[in-house]
C-alpha cells in the first residue's frame, strides 16, 4: 500500500513569508519519500488572538478595534501572498471574503453586546481559513501541486462550540470523498486545522491549539502511517528553555509521558492529539520547521520502554521532564462533619461539573476532613458559589466549616515512565524543592507513577521548575 503522511505546521511555521518559504522546502523534501502527503495548517501566529480580541472589544462597544484588526490581518496575509505567489488573485479574493465575514460578525456582536460561543467559533475559524489558501498558493508557485481544503467541509463534530469533538466515522467517509482523490492524484491538500462543522454545517472549533488535534483526526481518517507536528522548537524539551536554560530536546517519549506533559501545560502538543494516534498505532513526531535536519522527538507506545529505560539509568534520568501549569487555584472543602459521610466527594465534583470546569488535580487526606482540588483561576469563584449552593445545609449545620480558594498557584508536574521502577524519586524532588526554598501546598501522584504533581505559589513556579530540572542529567 502507498505510504501516507500527515504534517501539521503551527502558527510560527506559517507566520510570515520567510516561515512559509521554509515550510515549502520541508514539504518538498517530504514529497520525495511520501507520495501521499496531506498538510494541516494553523492560523498565522497571533491571528486567532487578534480575531478574538476584536470580537470581545466589539461586544464591549468598541467599533474601531475590528477595523484595525482587519487592516492588520489583511496587510499580513496579502504581503506574504504577494511575496510568495505574485498574481494569486483567487487566494486574494478568498482572504478578502473572509475579512468581510469577520467585519460582519463583529458588527453583529457589537449590536448584540455579547459574543456567543457559536459566534466566536465562526469568527476564530477565519485565521486558519485565510492561512490555507495562502499556503496552497505558495506551494503551487513553488512548483508543488496543492489545493486548499476547508476542514469544515470534512470534519464532522458535535455542537459543543469552542471545544467540539469529531464524529470519526462521518469524518472518515467525507475524507475519503474530499481528500483521497487529491492524494491519489499527487496533489497535497492544505487543510485548515482547528476547524470542523456540525452535521447541519455550522462551523465549530476544536479548542485552542486544536490544529494538532486536526492532524491526528486526518491521520486517522486517511489511515496515515505517520503524523509529524512541525513547530518552532527541536521537539519536546525537558523543560521550558525560557525558564530552565539547560533544557534539551528529548529523543523519545512514551504516549503516557507526553499526555501528562501536554495536559499540564507543555505547549508542544494539544492534549487531545495523543488519543487517536495511540488507538491507531501511528508514529507521531514533533519536529522543528526551522531546523528540519534535527531528528525531533518520537512519541512511542507504552510498551515496556519505561522498564528498558529503568534498566539503563543515567544518573537522574528516571525523571524526563518537568513543566509548570500556571493560572490555577486551589479550592478546599473542610470540616470535621465530613468524616465518614458517604457521597461528599461525588457531590463536590458533580457541582464542579455543572459549572463546566475541568479539575486539574485532586488531593484528599485519609481522615476525610478535607478535599482540595485545582481548577483554573478564572473559574474559582463560580466553583466556590456552586459548592456553597450544593452544601448549604451542611454549611449551616457546620458539618462543613468552610469552602475556600487560594490566590493564583501553579501545578508543577514531574514526568518519567521510569520513575515507577526507581525508589526515592519523590524524596529527591522534594529535597530539591526544599533546597530552593519552594513551599509545596498540595501533592498528587497517580497509581501509574508516571508523574508527580504538586502545587506551589505562582510566584515560585519558575524556581520550582529549575530546581527539579537540576535532577535531570
Amino acid at each position: 500500500m502507498t505510504k501516507t503522511l500527515v504534517m501539521k505546521f503551527g502558527g510560527t511555521s506559517v507566520g510570515s513569508a520567510a516561515a512559509i518559504r521554509q515550510a515549502i522546502e520541508v514539504v518538498r523534501e517530504a514529497r520525495r519519500e511520501w507520495p501521499r502527503l496531506a498538510v494541516v495548517v494553523s492560523a498565522m501566529s497571533g491571528a486567532t488572538d487578534a480575531l478574538l480580541n476584536a470580537a470581545h472589544a466589539a461586544a464591549g462597544g468598541d467599533e474601531s478595534a475590528p477595523a484595525r484588526a482587519a487592516m492588520d490581518l489583511r496587510a499580513r496575509h496579502l504581503s506574504a501572498l504577494r511575496e510568495l505567489s505574485p498574481g494569486a488573485k483567487e487566494a486574494e479574493l478568498i482572504i478578502a471574503a473572509y475579512l468581510d465575514e469577520f467585519a460582519a460578525l463583529c458588527h453583529a456582536i457589537g449590536v448584540l453586546g455579547e459574543a456567543s460561543p457559536r459566534a466566536l467559533d465562526a469568527l476564530s475559524s477565519l485565521g486558519e481559513r485565510m492561512s490555507a489558501p495562502l499556503v496552497a498558493a505558495a506551494l503551487r508557485h513553488a512548483g508543488l501541486a496543492a489545493q486548499a481544503v476547508d476542514a469544515a467541509e470534512v470534519v464532522v463534530t458535535d455542537a459543543v462550540y469552542q471545544s467540539a469533538s469529531p464524529d470519526m466515522e462521518a469524518t472518515q467517509a467525507k475524507a475519503e470523498t474530499a481528500l483521497a482523490p487529491l492524494l491519489d492524484a499527487g496533489v497535497t491538500p492544505v487543510i485548515t486545522g482547528f476547524v470542523g462543522a456540525t452535521k447541519a454545517g455550522v462551523v465549530t472549533t476544536l479548542g485552542r491549539g486544536g490544529s494538532d488535534f486536526s492532524a491526528a483526526i486526518f491521520g486517522v481518517a486517511l489511515n496515515a502511517d505517520e503524523v509529524w507536528i512541525w513547530t518552532d522548537v527541536d521537539g519536546v524539551m525537558t523543560a521550558d528553555p525560557r525558564v530552565a536554560p539547560g533544557a534539551r530536546t528529548l529523543p523519545e517519549l512514551t504516549f503516557r509521558e507526553i499526555s501528562e506533559l501536554a495536559f499540564y501545560g507543555a505547549r508542544v502538543l494539544h492534549p487531545k492529539t495523543i488519543r487517536p494516534v495511540v488507538e491507531r498505532g501511528m508514529a507521531l513526531w514533533v519536529k522543528n520547521t526551522f531546523n528540519p535536519a534535527h531528528p525531533g522527538t518520537r512519541i512511542t507506545p507504552d510498551n515496556g520502554a519505561a522498564r528498558r529505560n529503568a534498566s539503563q539509568p543515567s544518573g537522574g534520568g528516571d525523571i524526563k521532564a518537568v513543566t509548570a501549569f500556571k493560572g490555577q487555584c486551589i479550592v478546599t472543602l473542610e470540616g470535621r462533619g465530613m468524616i465518614g459521610i458517604p457521597g461528599i466527594a461525588a457531590r463536590t465534583f458533580a457541582a464542579v461539573a455543572r459549572t463546566g470546569t475541568s479539575v486539574a488535580m485532586i488531593s484528599q487526606a485519609s481522615s476525610e476532613q478535607s478535599i482540595c482540588f485545582v481548577v483554573p483561576d478564572q473559574a474559582a469563584e463560580a466553583v466556590r458559589r456552586a459548592l456553597e449552593d450544593e452544601f448549604r445545609l451542611e454549611l449551616a449545620r457546620r458539618d462543613i466549616d468552610g469552602i475556600t480558594t487560594t490566590d493564583e498557584c501553579a501545578v508543577v508536574t514531574v514526568v518519567g515512565a521510569g520513575m515507577r521502577h526507581t525508589p526515592g524519586i519523590a524524596g529527591r524532588v522534594f529535597s530539591a524543592l526544599g533546597g530552593a526554598g519552594v513551599n509545596v501546598v498540595a501533592i498528587a501522584q497517580g497509581s501509574s507513577e508516571c508523574s508527580i504533581s504538586l502545587v506551589v505559589d505562582a510566584k515560585e513556579a519558575d524556581e520550582a521548575v529549575r530546581a527539579v530540572h537540576g535532577l535531570i542529567v
